[in-house]
């Protein structure tokens, strides 16, 4: 029996400030629209860490340095394969905002996040970014249905 499996990376990142603005975008895509933050896929001979630098870059026109990876959400999709999020966090950025065909990108103030139309599932992954004690946003299917289980 083979322990390896197909798995398919992408990130997500939380860019903050100190004066309790985060980024969001709101994204245009209708298999997961709404308010989030930027990411997106790993490329194959890419580093994650490089890759959520490259997918920010392009998603918001902003360079971040020094990604710090805060936790994971992994889920099986419809292929059988393994989906893995990586979520980072940082607040180390320069350049000047812009959004791209992904979604309108705009800064908000934290505690007004709820008062947008959020992706789904986005609530749960916002308890990873923020938590020192969860690290992880797990779907399993149990009975046919799928579960989640923040660990």
């Amino acid at each position: 029996m083979s322990k390896s499996e197909k798995a398919v990376f992408t990130n997500m990142c939380m860019i903050y400030d100190d004066n309790g603005k985060i980024l969001v975008q709101n994204r245009l895509n209708p298999n997961w629209a709404g308010v989030t933050f930027p990411g997106g896929h790993v490329n194959k001979d890419e580093s994650f860490s490089y890759s959520v630098i490259r997918e920010v870059y392009e998603e918001t026109g902003l360079t971040i340095k020094s990604p710090e990876l805060c936790g994971i959400k992994q889920f099986q999709n419809m292929e059988d394969e393994r989906y893995i999020v990586l979520l980072y966090k940082t607040k180390k950025f320069e350049g000047e905002l812009q959004s791209s065909q992904e979604g309108n990108v705009f800064w908000i103030q934290r505690k007004d996040l709820f008062n947008y139309n959020l992706a789904n599932d986005f609530e749960k992954m916002l308890e990873v970014f923020e938590s020192e004690n969860i690290s992880e946003l797990y779907y399993h299917k149990e009975e046919e249905t799928l579960q989640s289980k923040l660990l």
